[in-house]
């Protein structure tokens, strides 16, 4: 994903100002999806307004734009949208840290698999939460479509928090063979 993208995505369901566009990424989209802050939305901005994707709509006091998507724009998004994603350079730290597990003691590993277990725990309560404030939400519409999208990070912690219990319980029954091995 890109902030190019991700901001055409957001003044596509609706005009906002670089103010209201930080506070998206403040709040489920940066804690979910895609982090940044103002110091790359207002940049981001002019260079879209520049390229004829995104336009100024308003101007307020103290130079604050509002900003709204072009058709170009709404093109741009629904071809990026619309293509698969390219199989990029793979960089996911979650991943990368359970390939050096191995470089841990058994016990610290567990520390760490029981930290993924707990705080994936609280992700899917969180998740599940949201999705039961707005069960009433129509499938499409920003609304609609923010609860597929928590839907599916809904998913991704169950998912992720089945693997933690697993390995957990592996972990758990290699070192009780281990010591019982040891201590016949």
């Amino acid at each position: 994903m890109s902030l190019p993208h991700a901001l055409l995505g957001l003044l596509a369901v609706r005009p906002r100002s670089g103010y209201e566009l930080t506070k998206a990424f403040e709040r489920d989209l940066g804690r979910y999806a895609w982090q940044a802050g103002h110091t790359s939305i207002y940049p981001e901005l002019n260079r879209l307004a520049g390229a004829g994707l995104a336009e100024v709509t308003h101007e307020g006091p103290r130079g604050a734009r509002t900003y709204a998507v072009t058709p170009a724009g709404r093109a741009e998004l629904r071809t990026w949208l619309l293509t698969p994603p390219k199989q990029a350079k793979v960089r996911n730290e979650q991943v990368l840290r359970m390939f050096l597990l191995s470089a841990l003691d058994p016990a610290d590993a567990l520390v760490v698999l029981r930290r993924i277990a707990e705080s994936t725990d609280q992700g899917v309560t969180e998740l599940r939460k949201i999705r039961e404030e707005h069960a009433a939400a129509p499938v499409t519409g920003a609304e609609g479509f923010g609860q597929l999208a928590a839907e599916y990070g809904l998913r991704q912690y169950e998912a992720v928090r089945g693997w933690a219990h697993w390995a957990i319980e592996r972990l758990e029954r290699e070192q009780g063979a281990d010591g019982a091995a040891e201590n016949p």
